[in-house]
């Protein structure tokens, strides 16, 4: 598989739930979203204006995703219940086959524009590293199956190599219901 066919494989909407774990703050965080994955479209403004911004040829454009998303996180205080929303624009390149870079409007870690490098895995686990300002993250998605992904992240800051955070992820399909009643 290389990174278009696993793009193309994650397209549609997930229901996603995230545990992940504060080393530094020795806390717990669960987060529930709902994450849509879609090819752009090739008059889509936003990405003609992200590729011509980071001089990538617009031939690429076949190659560009769309992510959004809408999350919930729960603290271990039940006060503290916090939201968020985003878009991210992905534009992978492929160096070979099973590795190359992935340019991203917005990070995984932090909401700042990144290029990330990825490597496939002989069983279709795409792996992610990126390297920010003071950390750096390495993320893991698999498929379980065509309707279930998992997704694991570790988090280390760049000076002491400390283990920050970690996190796992499933993620299931959301099928449309006409789709299940025909089955």
């Amino acid at each position: 598989m290389n990174i278009e066919e696993f793009f193309l494989k994650s397209v549609g909407e997930w229901n996603s739930m995230r545990s992940g774990h504060s080393l530094a703050f020795q806390e717990f965080d669960e987060v529930r979203s709902k994450i849509k994955i879609v090819p752009s479209k090739s008059n889509d403004c936003r990405v003609i204006k992200f590729l011509k911004d980071n001089l990538i040829a617009t031939d690429a454009i076949n190659k560009t995703f769309l992510i959004n998303w809408e999350a919930k996180s729960e603290w271990d205080d039940e006060n503290q219940k916090e939201s968020s929303s985003g878009e991210s624009i992905i534009v992978p390149i492929e160096i070979s086959k099973t590795e190359g870079k992935i340019i991203r409007s917005v990070g995984y870690t932090e909401a700042v524009q990144l290029v990330s490098s990825y490597k496939i895995l002989d069983d279709g686990t795409l792996i992610i590293y990126s390297d920010y300002s003071q950390i750096y993250t390495e993320e893991r998605i698999w498929f379980v199956s065509n309707n279930l992904r998992s997704r694991s992240s570790v988090t280390k800051a760049k000076d002491s190599l400390a283990i920050l955070q970690t996190s796992y992820a499933s993620e299931i399909r959301s099928l449309k219901k006409e789709i299940i009643s025909q089955r």
